[in-house]
């Protein structure tokens, strides 16, 4: 199942791509936010067409011991517009430190402030995507699923 994945932020929005196994994700683009929500719900509609996308998954920014942060209710309303807008099922899923994760592997890379700032909302929706692919893959293949 290919799942575009998407890191809303107050700037950009990251987008990340899974492999049609849902197994990899993948760093695929950014969506520079306008004033406008329906014009930048429309670009994602536009990028989940493009990449065949069968669903999309939002990261979810959840308070560290897992609360619904203000910024995750209003993740969780933009998720369900996203939905009607793409006609696509739409998932959230725990986003915590991704962007911190993403930023310090960039650094490992080297790359100076400027070029990571470029790229650091994609890797950090891919960082949430492969951890969805993740678990998907593993309580899909639990013993638990296996048995019914």
């Amino acid at each position: 199942m290919r799942a575009l994945g998407l890191d809303l932020g107050t700037k950009r929005i990251g987008v990340a791509l899974s492999n049609s196994a849902g197994t990899l994700a993948t760093p695929y683009d950014v969506v520079h936010r306008s004033k406008d929500r329906r014009a930048d719900h429309r670009k994602i509609h536009l990028l989940a067409q493009e990449a065949e996308a069968e669903l999309i998954v939002v990261g979810l920014p959840l308070h560290l011991d897992g609360r619904l942060s203000p910024n995750a209710r209003s993740a969780v309303r933009e998720a369900e517009a996203i939905s009607v807008m793409c006609s696509l099922p739409v998932e959230t899923y725990d986003e915590r430190l991704t962007t911190v994760t993403a930023d310090r592997t960039l650094l490992e890379m080297n790359l100076n402030s400027s070029a990571r700032r470029k790229v650091v909302d994609q890797v950090a929706a891919s960082v949430m995507l492969q951890a969805w692919c993740d678990h998907r893959l593993a309580t899909a293949s639990s013993p638990e699923e296996s048995s019914q």
